[in-house]
């Protein structure tokens, strides 16, 4: 049974931090792209980023480019997501993500998908 559970989440004013990680269990973890994504009320859920499986490389959106870092690490089956200088626009709910196609990941597509770990950041 594929699970991917999410953690770090909670409310802070901007300009703050958060970690978010993501346990997952029931596939081999490290063979599949895993990736945050975010969903804001209103709006589409999109991808923040996505980090490939084997030599790893990460992709960005423009929005997060430089404030986010991405990074797995496998023999935990865990992926993380490290915020800075959170702001305002950053509020949502926050997913896990896990896929094997990397086109579809990039597009906000994954295969498996966590329950999700809200972000909350006041001006």
């Amino acid at each position: 049974q594929v699970q991917l559970v999410e953690s770090g989440g909670g409310s802070v004013p901007a300009g703050g931090s958060l970690r978010l990680s993501c346990a997952a269990s029931g596939f081999t973890y490290a063979r599949y792209f895993m990736g945050w994504f975010r969903q804001a009320p209103g709006k589409e859920r999109e991808r923040v980023a996505v980090l490939t499986n084997g030599v790893s490389s990460t992709y960005y959106s423009d929005s997060v480019k430089g404030r986010f870092t991405i990074s797995r690490d496998n023999a935990k089956n865990t992926l993380y997501l490290q915020m800075n200088n959170l702001k305002p626009e950053d509020t949502a709910m926050y997913y896990c993500g896990a896929g094997t196609v990397f086109w579809r990941m990039n597009s906000g597509q994954a295969d498996y998908w966590g329950q999700g770990t809200q972000v909350n950041v006041s001006s």
